[in-house]
């Protein structure tokens, strides 16, 4: 009994100290964060860097405030969300798919994927001025270079996952009668969860960058629209602005997405 008493305490003990160690790591993080401010704030205001090209906090708050009245800011993170995750859900549904067509017939995904891995390598804002001349510059336009940014390695590695899922299992499987189905319903699937989300996490900021790379060339609405015209009108408070909104949403995205991995991991 005393054993067990003195282990459970122990375990108490490094529980504890490991919240603690998170709290530091929090605080730290807080205080590099609150010095950048007050560093930038400081610059800004006494001339060591241009407030004009650099702004200030400040500065930025104000323009923030401003733009949250007249309902511009709210408007413009609205629609570059919209299309963000519009060609995130296209993009993780067809790679699922495809992936599974790839996995069930080799003899396809030995043709096609010299040339999936063609396409991932080719830089996709250059794809962007001829999907304005194919769709027009419009919605349709951006999310499609959303989905052209991510689509291609994502395909290559949620496929690379399902061909390296344990033989064994499949050869069970295959014993027991299982039809190929079964094998991709029991085991391909299942063993691929957490590869799928981590693919996700790293597509969720693919598809962000993809939208803004559209707005920047065929759009009159959304962040990416906001930064463009904001350099070409010195508006530079309203680049800024914008920057910092898609960074927040980016680390806002991935944190949602890291927090439903933690509840699929105690079910797989």
């Amino acid at each position: 009994m005393k054993t067990k008493t003195s282990t459970s305490v122990k375990q108490q003990e490094y529980v504890k100290k490991c919240k603690r160690n998170e709290i530091k790591i929090k605080l730290y993080q807080l205080m590099i964060f609150i010095c950048f401010i007050f560093l930038w704030e400081y610059a800004a205001k006494n001339g060591i860097i241009n407030d004009f090209i650099f702004c200030s906090p400040s500065k930025l708050f104000i323009t923030m405030l401003s733009m949250l009245k007249d309902g511009s800011l709210l408007y413009h993170i609205a629609v570059t969300l919209y299309e963000t995750l519009l060609g995130f859900a296209i993009v993780i549904a067809g790679s699922l798919i495809v992936a599974t067509i790839f996995w069930w017939n080799e003899t396809l995904s030995k043709v096609l994927e010299p040339y999936l891995v063609v396409l991932n390598a080719l830089p996709k804002s250059a794809l962007a001025p001829v999907l304005i001349v194919w769709l027009g510059a419009n919605k349709t336009t951006i999310i499609v270079c959303a989905c052209s940014v991510a689509v291609f390695g994502s395909i290559l590695n949620i496929y690379t996952g399902f061909i390296n899922v344990d033989s064994d299992k499949i050869k069970l499987i295959k014993t027991l009668k299982g039809s190929r189905f079964q094998c991709l319903k029991l085991v391909v699937l299942p063993s691929n969860v957490p590869n799928i989300i981590s693919i996700m996490k790293v597509n969720i900021g693919l598809c962000l960058v993809g939208v803004v790379i559209g707005e920047f060339l065929a759009a009159r609405e959304g962040l990416g629209y906001l930064i463009i015209y904001g350099s070409q009108t010195f508006k530079m408070s309203n680049v800024l602005l914008s920057i910092l909104i898609l960074c927040i949403i980016a680390m806002m995205l991935y944190m949602i997405l890291q927090h439903i991995e933690k509840k699929l991991a105690e079910y797989f």
